[in-house]
C-alpha cells in the first residue's frame, strides 16, 4: 500500500471489513496484512454485515454517540454497563445512566 494516498476514511464495523476482504479475495490473493485482518475478522465478527450496519445506525440515533464509538460498540457487543463505560473511558463524551441502559437494550436486540 506504499505510495497510495488516502482519499477518505470512514469507521467500518468488523463485519463490513470481512465483507470487503471476501470480495477482494474472490478477485485474487490478499496481501499479507489483509490476510491477517481477514483471519482476525473471521474469528471475531459477531454479526453479519447487514445487521452490523443496522445496529450502528440505531446506536447513532443516541445523540452523544459518534460514528467511531458506534462501530466500537457494534464490534465489541458489550454485555454490561461497565463494558460500555470502558469503551467511553478515553472519550470526552460521558453517557448518562439511562443512555447506557438504552445502548445495552439496543445491542441485546441484535445479540445472537
Amino acid at each position: 500500500m506504499i505510495g497510495k494516498r488516502v482519499v477518505k476514511e470512514k469507521p467500518v464495523p468488523l463485519a463490513g471489513v470481512l465483507e470487503i476482504l471476501e470480495k477482494k479475495k474472490k478477485k485474487g490473493d490478499l496481501e499479507y496484512s489483509q490476510r491477517l485482518t481477514y483471519d482476525y475478522a473471521q474469528k471475531f465478527v459477531k454479526l453479519d454485515s447487514k445487521k452490523a450496519e443496522e445496529l450502528k445506525e440505531e446506536l447513532l440515533k443516541i445523540e452523544k454517540i459518534r460514528e467511531h464509538q458506534a462501530v466500537a460498540l457494534v464490534d465489541l457487543m458489550p454485555k454490561t454497563k461497565e463494558d460500555v463505560e470502558l469503551i467511553f473511558s478515553k472519550e470526552r463524551t460521558r453517557l448518562e445512566e439511562d443512555e447506557v441502559k438504552k445502548v445495552l437494550e439496543i445491542i441485546n436486540k441484535y445479540r445472537k
